[in-house]
């Protein structure tokens, strides 16, 4: 069963356990405003709790993924505000686009389809996966406008992408396409425009059929132990081993042991266990 959400700027379609969420504001890029932001807080915590929605798919509706952050919408308009509202309008991009997609409990995937620039990088690093069109422009433009990329869009560019290439591009503002951003690992890959959703859609059909408790736990411990140290990781990593096998309510583990050890009806490693039956 499919149906939709109603929301001024963002379109969400639920579709066979998949959420297609839309940055809805094609005549304007896609660009991020105060209500984007206050309807994709909304938009995460109703689909948290959807079970409908099994993978959520962040991309932008016509030829944008995001033009980043909507300059008079969030800056010019509240110039004369409060240092107080200028904060609160502020926290209100940052909840969603990597604190709570960060470490969001579903899988997500970024969708970019056209230009991503500017603070759209922040949440296409902060989705787990991303698949881009090969014809996608991408750009840290910052540097044009006589301002750093800030919003923590730096430390998501310095979270995927290497050394050199992140001040290359940070430095001189240029433009770069899907296959590149693929190459230097702010995407998993670049595919034909024309093949995008297709290709979207099978990775999400993928994750859809993995075991959502474990998935949940081992996307949520790699980026945990990224910054911890061997011993500390290790401890770590039993801990939500341990979690996931409580929280499992198809006790996963048991059943693929079975199906290896006595049944022997699958291969670990080739293929996954069989979750139904």
């Amino acid at each position: 069963m499919t149906h939709d959400y109603a929301y001024e700027t963002v379109k969400v379609v639920l579709d066979d356990g998949i959420a297609w969420v839309t940055l809805n504001r094609p005549a304007k890029r896609n660009a991020i405003s105060p209500l984007v932001n206050r309807e994709m807080r909304q938009v995460l915590d109703e689909l948290e709790l959807d079970e409908a929605a099994g993978v959520i798919v962040l991309t932008g509706e016509g030829e944008a993924f995001s033009a980043g952050m909507d300059l008079k919408e969030y800056f010019r308009e509240t110039e004369g505000e409060s240092a107080l509202v200028q904060a609160r309008v502020r926290r209100g991009a940052t909840d969603w686009m990597w604190r709570r997609l960060m470490h969001y409990p579903k899988p997500t995937i970024a969708m970019v389809n056209g230009w991503c620039f500017g603070g759209a990088f922040t949440p296409l690093v902060a989705c787990d996966l991303a698949i881009a069109a090969d014809e996608a422009t991408f750009g840290l433009s910052e540097i044009n406008w006589g301002i750093i990329p800030a919003g923590n869009v730096t430390r998501a560019v310095a979270q995927v992408m290497n050394h050199r290439d992140s001040l290359y591009y940070i430095m001189t503002g240029e433009t770069f396409g899907g296959r590149k951003a693929a190459e230097m690992g702010l995407v998993n890959r670049s595919v034909p425009l024309a093949e995008l959703r297709a290709a979207t859609e099978a990775l999400a059909r993928t994750l859809l059929s993995k075991n959502p408790t474990v998935l949940r736990h081992a996307k949520s411990a790699f980026k945990f132990v990224e910054s911890l140290d061997w011993d500390t990781s290790e401890a770590m990593l039993g801990a939500m081993a341990a979690s996931a096998a409580s929280q499992d309510p198809e006790r996963g583990r048991k059943r693929g042991m079975t199906q290896f050890l006595d049944e022997k009806s699958y291969r670990p490693g080739l293929e996954g266990y069989r979750r139904e039956g």
